[in-house]
């Protein structure tokens, strides 16, 4: 490991424990809150060379100007869509992430979340918790997963892990993205509401950003149809929130599971009060060992920098 303690760099937001912990023995730490008025930072915090936050918090362009010497930002996600990265790139700042090692667990809850809407887990549980099975309520029939028609919206590496997962009990599993992926074994339907049509779930795995906002519109709820599911694990940018809440709510969707809201961590209130979705805090990498690896991943990429090597997961 170089000899980078007298480097200073910014904590931007909340970190993980381990993360923190590994970054102040290696480097000068400034912590500075998500929601800090930048126009006060002190001096020794604007001389940072190198800025860590985690994706929800990202690095809009206004801490990198209030950080007129940083070089790098290492962030602690596998999704860059809170990082302003026209901005570091005219800046010249260099800007990384996590991918692959957070890959198999955000396929695991995505799965997770399928079963537990289609097969109305979590409603169950609340019903057995509140004491009205014993009191003689029957739990209302839920659907089948088995041989269902799997859409994956964006085949990347978390889609096709996801699509592996779901081969032996899928019916067919199909996907959509900007182009046909070359290599993939699945049906490729090039428009969104003809995929949906033929989706009985849909599984949203694409990334976030300014393409890929609202690409859920009421139009592809209502083709997926009063029978469908759909589950986000992605960003909740992707989804339509308030498309998706009416569509709920008049029954023109099945349910939902979703890890990711577009205003985190509120959550609509009417999501909330609907027994046909599962919701998480997203939690898709939140594993410890996931976690942990990840962390190792932002501190590997570090250490690069401050040696003068090559970065080991640059997004620019």
């Amino acid at each position: 490991m170089p000899d980078s303690t007298s480097i200073p760099i910014v904590t931007f937001g909340t970190l993980y424990p381990y993360l923190n912990e590994a970054l102040a023995q290696r480097f000068a730490i400034h912590a500075v809150a998500a929601d800090a008025d930048l126009d006060a930072l002190p001096d020794a915090v604007r001389e940072a060379r190198a800025l860590v936050s985690f994706g929800t918090v990202g690095a809009p362009a206004a801490i990198m100007d209030a950080l007129p010497r940083l070089e790098m930002i290492g962030l602690f996600s596998v999704g860059y869509d809170k990082v302003d990265v026209h901005h570091a790139q005219a800046r010249g700042i260099r800007v990384t992430n996590t991918p692959d090692v957070l890959t198999d667990d955000v396929a695991d809850l995505a799965v997770g979340l399928l079963y537990a809407t289609v097969r109305n887990i979590a409603a169950n549980d609340r019903m057995v918790r509140a004491g009205e099975w014993a009191q003689g309520v029957r739990p209302a029939l839920c659907r089948r997963v088995t041989g269902k028609r799997i859409g994956i919206l964006g085949l990347g590496r978390i889609g096709r892990a996801i699509a592996r997962r779901l081969e032996p009990v899928a019916g067919e599993i199909l996907y959509h993205s900007r182009r046909a992926v070359v290599d993939a074994a699945y049906r490729y339907v090039a428009d969104p509401l003809d995929f949906a049509r033929a989706s009985d779930v849909i599984i949203v795995a694409t990334s976030g950003g300014p393409e890929t906002r609202g690409l859920v519109d009421a139009a592809m709820l209502d083709a997926l149809g009063p029978e469908g599911f759909i589950v986000n694990i992605s960003r909740g940018s992707v989804i339509d929130e308030d498309a998706l809440v009416a569509a709920l709510a008049e029954r023109r969707i099945a349910g939902a599971g979703l890890d990711v809201f577009v205003d985190e961590p509120h959550v609509p209130e009417a999501l909330i009060a609907m027994h046909q979705v599962v919701l998480q805090p997203h939690q898709g990498s939140a594993t410890v060992e996931t976690r942990k690896a990840m962390a190792d991943l932002v501190l590997a990429n570090l250490d690069a920098w401050a040696a003068g090597e090559p970065l080991l997961t640059p997004v620019v």
